[in-house]
């Protein structure tokens, strides 16, 4: 693990001036100061339970050696920490792109990102990631409208993914892409090739399928769970659009309140369907800290809880209710606020928690940028952030 002085060392090595600050006590370190001006607001980081400022700063004169402009002193702390494994890393093939484009656009109402694996790779430099596993998002392969073409859709997309994979074996991998879950042959014939056959890191599912609330844990799709818990499958479980497709307002699109509604809403159809405890040995990943979950399972939960020991409504006790909870593995997309990541630490076994800080390119660079620095940012000691950044992904992928 480099130290905080290496990664100063780094960074004045391209022209930064750095300051280290162990309060009251404040250490400078800087690279011929009548050249450098001070820029932007400093960011504190906390590295071994020590808090350290680090400002950025301009050059005004480049010299030999010095880049033109220097503004990214947090790619530049991004690369000296813990290498991170994203698991929640999207793609867009051209022939994707354009099946959306035929079903009339995406149900969102957002427009298709721009996509090329050289972006991938150049923002997963830019963020410090050293593996990224490619997913398709939403609306998947089902944009397609029907079983027979979803289903060649979705083979087309493994098998490009599987090309990537084996292009950048070092920094690459993939999670299936499968048609409609309510297509039940078609699905069980996508998983069976892209695990055994293509060698998938996993399979991504959404959390609705069909015209009805057709959740995940919906009887029908017990032989796919059954399935996937005898080969003990990874599944990433991404949201997709409500029923009620219509904007809450004008200016927000769904994926800002409606899809972490509908992970929450999927995960707690799974708990109380006893799809988590009857499919235990396939790792369940939910997007973007569990959307609402952590929140309100004890709104769920509290039924239960004046008995403890007895079954409540939905036939569990509040501790198995409870442990449904922390059953599911949490992934970190567009999720670092401080207060999302405090409750999870307090209610998540902490081997359950992994970085992702991604969803690219369906977030800008910009936008994967902030949430990168909010967990970089965030009060972890050494052992924790080596779990959050890459030891948790890294033992669940090796599980395949």
């Amino acid at each position: 693990m480099p130290s905080w002085q290496s990664a100063v060392g780094a960074m004045q090595g391209i022209g930064y001036s750095c300051v280290a600050d162990n309060s009251p006590n404040c250490t400078k370190a800087m690279n011929s100061p009548g050249l450098a001006t001070k820029s932007e607001i400093p960011a504190i980081i906390y590295y071994n339970a020590t808090p350290f400022l680090l400002t950025n700063w301009h050059c005004k004169f480049p010299g030999p050696g010095y880049p033109t402009t220097m503004d990214n002193s947090s790619t530049l702390l991004a690369q000296q920490l813990p290498q991170k494994i994203d698991i929640h890393h999207h793609f867009v093939p051209d022939f994707f792109r354009q099946a959306v484009e035929d079903a009339g656009g995406d149900p969102t109402g957002l427009p298709v990102p721009a996509w090329t694996v050289e972006d991938s790779l150049q923002n997963m430099r830019d963020n410090g990631v050293r593996k990224a596993i490619l997913s398709l998002t939403t609306p998947g392969a089902v944009i397609t409208g029907n079983n027979d073409t979803a289903r060649s859709l979705a083979r087309r997309v493994n098998e490009y993914a599987a090309s990537l994979r084996d292009q950048y074996p070092e920094q690459l991998g993939f999670f299936a892409a499968l048609p409609s879950l309510l297509d039940v042959p078609g699905t069980l014939a996508e998983i069976e090739y892209s695990l055994d056959t293509l060698k998938a890191d996993g399979v991504t599912v959404f959390t609705r399928y069909g015209d009805g609330n057709n959740y995940l844990g919906h009887s029908q799709f017990t032989p796919i769970w059954k399935e996937l818990d005898t080969r003990k499958t990874v599944v990433h479980i991404h949201p997709t659009m409500p029923e009620n497709t219509n904007w809450i307002d004008p200016i927000m699109p769904p994926p800002m309140l409606d899809f972490p509604q509908e992970t929450t809403r999927t995960a707690i159809d799974m708990i109380v369907s006893n799809v988590t405890q009857q499919f235990p040995d396939c790792p369940k990943v939910l997007s973007h800290a569990g959307g609402t979950l952590p929140y309100l399972i004890s709104r769920v939960a509290v039924t239960s809880r004046d008995t403890m020991a007895a079954k409540g409504p939905y036939g569990k006790t509040y501790f198995e209710l409870m442990e449904a909870l922390r059953s599911f593995y949490y992934d970190l997309a567009l999720s670092s606020a401080p207060a999302v990541l405090n409750l999870l630490l307090d209610l998540i076994p902490h081997d359950h928690i992994m970085y992702v800080g991604s969803d690219y390119p369906n977030a800008p660079p910009i936008k994967v940028a902030g949430y990168r620095e909010n967990l970089d940012a965030f009060h972890m000691n050494e052992e924790l952030r080596d779990k959050v950044y890459f030891e948790n992904a890294q033992k669940l992928l090796s599980r395949n």
